[in-house]
């Protein structure tokens, strides 16, 4: 009932992470509220794993991870590289895809990121619609929107999870 509930919480995060994906292109802001709740739902689920397991290893794991993402971000952020969203939204994610999860993450961020940079290179890859709003916020604020791909990847990482744990299959989990 527990690992129910914990999937529960994921799935509720991706719809608020679809949110900040868009918000993020449009206006290049990522709200502290919804950072907030996003750092819940992953509290959350992985507080009911930790009882349901009673092992506390993928808590410390993803929270020591969350801190090592925020001090390595930090000084990007303190060079205006990044944004401030960026920063905490990266420190969230460990906690919100669990430990067991990160490899799946950082494969996928990996990909959405070079994603993001060629779509930077080359903007008359998107469809006309996202084209024309891109090219309006990039001549104003000239910066690239690096939540979308964050969010991306996580989505893509929950929905893994969650289908693995539904199916029993345990994915690439198995082998780490």
């Amino acid at each position: 009932m527990l690992l129910v509930a914990s999937l529960l919480l994921k799935a509720l995060a991706i719809p608020l992470l679809a949110r900040v994906a868009w918000v993020d292109f449009t206006t290049q802001k990522i709200s502290n509220g919804i950072v907030l709740l996003l750092l819940g739902l992953g509290l959350g689920s992985l507080l009911l794993v930790a009882v349901q397991s009673g092992s506390w290893w993928d808590m410390g794991l993803s929270v020591a991870a969350g801190l090592l993402l925020f001090v390595v971000f930090f000084p990007f952020w303190a060079l205006r590289k990044v944004g401030a969203g960026d920063v905490k939204l990266m420190a969230v994610m460990p906690l919100l895809v669990g430990g067991a999860g990160l490899v799946v993450f950082s494969l996928l961020l990996m990909v959405f990121a070079v994603a993001m940079a060629v779509v930077v290179v080359n903007p008359f890859l998107l469809p006309a619609g996202a084209f024309r709003v891109y090219v309006q916020h990039m001549d104003r604020k000239g910066v690239v929107p690096f939540g979308v791909p964050i969010s991306i990847a996580a989505i893509c990482s929950i929905v893994f999870h969650i289908v693995s744990r539904v199916t029993g299959y345990g994915g690439i989990e198995k082998f780490l």
